[in-house]
């Protein structure tokens, strides 16, 4: 953990931590959705959908971590793992499984 000299360093701000929190969570769901309709679209089934999901939120994880947080996500997040990699990763497979079967039926129909 951070330590009391590094704290009067770099100053961690909550309601900044909590902003890129939110703001990634903002990201994940909306991509979520985007991801489910290009799923349904393509008429993927199954486990290749899902893949197809997991693939996606590493990409977006991955694309985050390169441009947004300048490769130093310790400053941004409280534990970049949870916050930036794993953070939301359920919260936004229900927007996808949501639109995902929405435009298999809509496509396939």
């Amino acid at each position: 953990m951070l330590d009391e000299r590094e704290l009067a360093i770099n100053p961690v701000v909550q309601e900044s931590m909590m902003h890129n929190a939110r703001t990634v969570s903002n990201i994940r769901s909306l991509t979520a959705s985007l991801f489910g309709v290009a799923a349904g679209t393509l008429g993927l089934e199954s486990f290749p959908g899902f893949l197809f999901y997991a693939l996606g939120s590493l990409l977006v994880s991955l694309l985050i971590f390169s441009f947004r947080a300048n490769v130093l996500a310790k400053s941004y997040f409280h534990s970049p793992i949870a916050d930036l990699w794993i953070g939301d990763l359920f919260g936004g497979l229900m927007s996808f499984v949501l639109t995902w079967t929405l435009f298999y039926g809509l496509v396939r129909a």
